[in-house]
């Protein structure tokens, strides 16, 4: 058959052999020819940021497209896997290596002491630009950031637990168990974060930050109940599910800070 060109059907004899002689049977041309093309969208090397510069002046947000890092759900985030492996979205993995990096860990007062709401704006408006800004940033401001992407993160970090089985919980395994109830993406989620925490605790010589302490700044952010009195009651409750998630941390052998910053260099630059 000469498909480049001649326009001519070929004929085809069937048969062969002893077998009784067949009539020729007529190929035409090919009458529906389609390039198919199926795209698969990573979640893990997703978009994280268009350059402000880059960015064309619309009239309106495209749909189910994010322009920001905070307030969105972990699912329509750029993410990467911490070395536990977690699947953390990459802007809370460079803030933490950046805030270790820059000796947070020690600094007194680290998630307790707020930041100054200028740099914490502008830093935002960055981050949500795709941007990580370059060395200078306050400590305080790094971990205000990470709190705030907490306190903003859709349905809540801890909520889809029931209140009573939050407060029911009595040790580091009981934590453990309820955990295994959360959502896969948001259990890894807090698997981070609690360690993060750990590392906070770690350094309370230096930082004046146990395990308690750290748990009680962080717990108003892992809720989202709409009631003042109800959010205050169940954020005492979630602190000492924190603090009992920490010490648990902190006591089967959690990795060092100073390890942690190593891994966290391969991690993200990979």
């Amino acid at each position: 058959m000469d498909l480049a060109g001649g326009g001519e059907e070929e004929e085809v004899e069937v048969g062969g052999g002893d077998q009784q002689q067949q009539p020729p049977m007529e190929i035409g041309w090919p009458t529906d020819v389609r390039h198919v093309a199926h795209v698969t969208f990573d979640r893990f090397h997703g978009f994280q940021g268009l350059p402000v510069e880059l960015q064309p002046e619309v009239a309106g947000n495209a749909p189910s497209a994010s322009k920001t890092v905070f307030g969105v759900s972990t699912e329509s985030m750029q993410c990467s896997y911490d070395a536990r492996g977690n699947s953390v979205p990459t802007i809370l993995l460079l803030m933490q290596r950046r805030l270790y990096d820059q000796g947070g860990l020690k600094a007194e007062g680290i998630f307790r002491i707020a930041a100054d709401d200028t740099q914490e704006q502008a830093v935002r408006e960055q981050l949500n630009s795709g941007v990580l800004p370059e060395a200078g940033i306050d400590v305080h401001c790094l971990a205000g950031l990470i709190k705030a992407w907490f306190r903003e993160l859709p349905g809540g970090m801890l909520d889809s637990l029931p209140a009573s089985e939050v407060m029911r919980c009595q040790s580091p395994e009981d934590c453990a168990r309820l955990c295994e109830r959360l959502p896969a993406a948001k259990a890894a989620l807090l698997d981070w974060a609690v360690h993060l925490m750990a590392d906070v605790a770690r350094e309370e010589r230096s930082n004046k930050m146990g395990s308690r302490n750290v748990a009680m700044v962080f717990a108003p952010n892992m809720t989202q109940a709409l009631d003042p009195l109800t959010a205050l009651k169940h954020a005492v409750h979630v602190m000492n599910f924190l603090t009992m998630l920490i010490d648990g941390a902190l006591n089967h052998g959690a990795t060092s800070s100073s390890s942690s910053v190593a891994m966290l260099h391969t991690q993200t630059n990979n």
